[in-house]
């Protein structure tokens, strides 16, 4: 067991652990005075339940980390299938959160199933597809059977309305299923009807938003562009906000702990607008050096996912990779005003225990993909000889 765990890649793991410090310092700054003056709690209430989750990915990481990918064929179904029938129980007995029926209330803590969704989607298709793979001749029902669960998940998590996730999901599904090397043709003319399909469901939303979408998104979704114009609007103020925040900033920004937007100009400092904030305190030097880490990661995911010998493992990294680069796009476009604010987190600097359990779940899962790339070369050196 030791043997393996010296084969994983110590580079991603050395940057998850880099941006796990560095997160739980900047949600401490940004949200110390909105726990006191918003939330009537301690200035370290965000803080230390984000430390709980993070040494809790970490154990559960490396516990996963331990378990073979093949294994994961004897649970994805009954993780995608469990997951169906918890999204739909959050329509009887969830709590509401950010305009969505999302979250359970356990207490102590709040459990968001839909995180857990997204991970639990990227297990389900890599070991489906993954069976595919001995099999010389596949047709469109086959290639489209996998995602009946997943298009469940994403009907659900949209209902709720958390349309960020929906639209992750979908990304996610996407991404996978054009990634799968089967039957070309087949993929290419499903792909087009699905693309066609998305763009006829957006029309009916269209038509029939007053039914299907609160006043609030429909206004998110169209009306996103010159926030400061609109600075008195919900939809305005808290991307103008940003900008403010980021302007402050400048290059070297006005010091750790120091930014006046926190004072509850921005009512998700430490959750979805943790990057204006990061702008504002460290500056935008300090701001490119995260892009420039995030690139890493994702390059180092994506080599790991181009160096297995099999479907299943390729479809694991690979979704890991596009789990992450959705979350980091939405959330940075969206706190730029570059496309509607959704309320996505962004990986590892965004308070959210849920997310942040997840996230690195996801990359210690990768972690085991790459031991096994390593195991897998390693073994063709010995026959070899």
């Amino acid at each position: 067991m030791k043997n393996n765990y010296s084969k994983m890649n110590f580079g991603l793991l050395i940057i998850m652990i880099i941006f796990s410090i560095f997160g739980l310092i900047m949600i401490f700054s940004a949200s110390s005075i909105a726990a006191v003056l918003r939330y009537q709690v301690s200035s370290n209430h965000f803080v230390i339940r984000q430390l709980v989750s993070t040494i809790g990915g970490f154990i559960l990481g490396f516990i996963i980390m331990a378990i073979p990918t093949k294994q994961y064929r004897f649970f994805s179904k009954i993780l995608i299938y469990g997951m169906a029938c918890l999204l739909a129980f959050l329509f009887i007995g969830g709590v509401a959160g950010g305009g969505a029926q999302s979250w359970f209330d356990l207490g102590a803590v709040n459990f968001q199933p839909s995180e857990f969704g997204k991970l639990f989607i990227i297990i389900y298709l890599a070991v489906s597809y993954n069976k595919m793979s001995g099999k010389k001749k596949i047709n469109a029902w086959q290639l489209l059977k996998p995602l009946i669960p997943v298009v469940l998940i994403f009907f659900l998590v949209a209902a709720q309305p958390d349309l960020g996730g929906a639209a992750i999901i979908g990304i996610i599904t996407f991404m996978i299923y054009t990634s799968i090397p089967y039957a070309t043709k087949q993929k290419r003319k499903l792909t087009l009807i699905g693309l066609g399909a998305i763009a006829v469901g957006a029309i009916v939303v269209l038509l029939f938003q007053p039914k299907l979408l609160q006043s609030y998104q429909m206004r998110r979704i169209l009306d996103f562009q010159r926030p400061c114009e609109r600075y008195s609007e919900e939809t305005g103020y808290q991307v103008c906000n940003g900008y403010i925040a980021i302007k402050n900033g400048g290059i070297f920004g006005v010091g750790l702990g120091k930014s006046t937007q926190k004072y509850l100009y921005l009512p998700e400092a430490h959750t979805d607008f943790i990057f204006p904030i990061i702008c504002e305190e460290l500056g935008i030097i300090v701001a490119v050096v995260i892009l420039i880490l995030y690139f890493i990661m994702l390059y180092i995911i994506l080599g790991i996912a181009k160096e297995t010998d099999n479907i299943r493992n390729s479809i694991l990294a690979y979704g890991v990779f596009a789990y992450l680069l959705s979350h980091i796009l939405i959330n940075l476009l969206g706190v730029l005003g570059l496309i509607p604010l959704t309320g996505v987190p962004l990986p590892f600097l965004s308070y959210g225990g849920t997310y942040n359990l997840c996230i690195l779940v996801a990359l210690f899962i990768v972690e085991r993909v790459s031991i096994e790339n390593k195991l897998d070369k390693q073994r063709r050196k010995i026959e070899n000889l």
